[in-house]
């Protein structure tokens, strides 16, 4: 039977609710690779996957075939730090610049974190694009590169490379136009495969969910996150989920340069409420799994330490350099007390929204902030599109904070006159309740 037919055949059987074997899988996977089968025929099997589901067995078997289609960076790390190797990844958010914290402070602590990213597409934005901001920064390192860095460093965050999980970028883009993105065992598939080919001991996954989400479905969202935890620890990586809400803002800022500038402001121990939680609780589940520390809360206590005494800070300087910034740039970047724009670059105009009424910030809108600051340009609406790194808004109120009638609460930084209806999305996007609130982003910690 050809190649042809036997494609023909496995997308009738999953159409009609059948599951694959192991080596159906990695037959398919194999012909994706060699393009020995027509992009219509893989459209067809990912449309049958997201009409019919895959079991857990299935997922298993398609995110091993694609870790197995190139590369595996685990099998290059030293012997002497191969077991200190651990990552995060994020489903995406609005002004998510945790991994910016959470490598050099893991780094600090004594694991190796090889951090592959990625770049913003719609509302959420891009770890990569926000690193690009620091004049020299430079995204793309080859497999070499990263091992040095890990070794002199402890750190990296970089794109992917041509030769990782080849079948994933192949896969991806064709999920992009045929409405198979939302697909669980495929987004399964594509996080844990360029997750596990970097040979981690052990794993964090940030799920989130609301307005500034992927999904505003709390069920989905939990349901991807078992099937993450669950797919995860099944080859032998430990994983752990958190489901974190995705309504307001991460931290005090969205945006490219004004991201890296909180970044390094809370690794200079001036972290915001929401920033350090995240950072603290996470950095020390990495820390426990990985048996460097008793507990997570003893790991947790680690993780703080790291951004008061300067040692994350240090790390973050060194990694930076090691992928291309200049080192006085640098040094004057991470200075506390030095004004970091004369480094990154900073807008010419700044407009003010202020508080409508009194009483306690419970939710900025993380859709419209991301909406309006995409609309100026510090986001893509298509993939290759240029972004202007200065464009941003900085949340001067944290939630949870009491405001009064006239306060300013954002400050929208812009590099060109705004359109009237920016402030004012911006404004109705502000929710204030008469009452205090307790405000927590993390919903939920999984470990199976």
């Amino acid at each position: 039977m050809s190649a042809n037919h036997n494609i023909v055949s496995l997308i009738e059987r999953k159409r009609n609710g059948e599951r694959w074997t192991n080596e159906e899988i990695q037959h398919i996977v194999t012909a994706v690779c060699r393009k020995s089968i027509q992009e219509s025929q893989i459209g067809a099997l990912l449309m049958a996957v997201r009409l019919k589901d895959m079991d857990t067995e299935e997922t298993v078997a398609l995110t091993t075939s694609m870790i197995n289609s190139g590369r595996v960076l685990g099998d290059l790390w030293p012997d002497e730090w191969r077991h200190l190797v651990v990552d995060k990844h994020s489903t995406g958010g609005v002004g998510d610049k945790v991994s910016l914290v959470l490598a050099p402070a893991l780094a600090a602590c004594g694991l190796k974190v090889p951090m592959i990213s990625g770049r913003s597409l719609g509302h959420t934005g891009g770890t990569l694009d926000k690193l690009e901001s620091i004049p020299g920064y430079n995204v793309i390192q080859s497999t070499d590169a990263v091992v040095r860095i890990l070794n002199e460093v402890g750190c990296c965050i970089v794109g992917q490379t041509e030769d990782l999980v080849p079948a994933d970028r192949i896969i991806y883009g064709i999920r992009d136009v045929t409405a198979t993105v939302d697909s669980i065992p495929l987004i399964v598939a594509s996080i844990l495969s360029k997750k596990v080919a970097e040979g981690l001991r052990a794993l964090v996954l940030d799920i989130k969910v609301g307005k500034g989400a992927m999904s505003n479905n709390e069920d989905t969202m939990r349901r991807l996150a078992k099937a993450l935890v669950s797919t995860g620890n099944r080859l032998n990586t430990k994983t752990t989920g958190f489901l974190t809400s995705m309504n307001s803002p991460i931290g005090k800022t969205v945006g490219n340069a004004l991201e890296v500038a909180e970044a390094i402001q809370c690794l200079q121990g001036q972290g915001s409420r929401s920033l350090v939680e995240l950072i603290t609780k996470q950095g020390g589940q990495l820390l426990n799994d990985a048996q460097l520390t008793a507990s997570s809360t003893d790991g947790e206590r680690r993780i703080a330490e790291s951004l008061t005494d300067g040692s994350a800070l240090e790390r973050f300087q060194k990694m930076i350099i090691a992928q291309g910034v200049d080192s006085k740039k640098a040094e004057e970047l991470c200075r506390k007390g030095a004004d970091i724009w004369t480094v990154l670059p900073k807008a010419d105009m700044v407009s003010n929204v202020i508080a409508t009424t009194s009483g306690y910030l419970s939710e900025i809108d993380a859709l419209t902030c991301a909406n309006v600051c995409r609309d100026l340009g510090a986001g893509r609406t298509m993939a290759g599109q240029a972004l202007d790194f200065a464009v941003g808004l900085e949340i001067v109120k944290e939630l949870g904070d009491f405001v009064r009638e006239g306060d300013v609460i954002i400050k929208l930084h812009h590099t060109r006159p705004l359109d009237p209806n920016h402030l004012d999305r911006l404004r109705d996007s502000i929710s204030v309740d008469k009452c205090p609130v307790e405000y927590s982003l993390i919903l939920e910690q999984l470990t199976s």
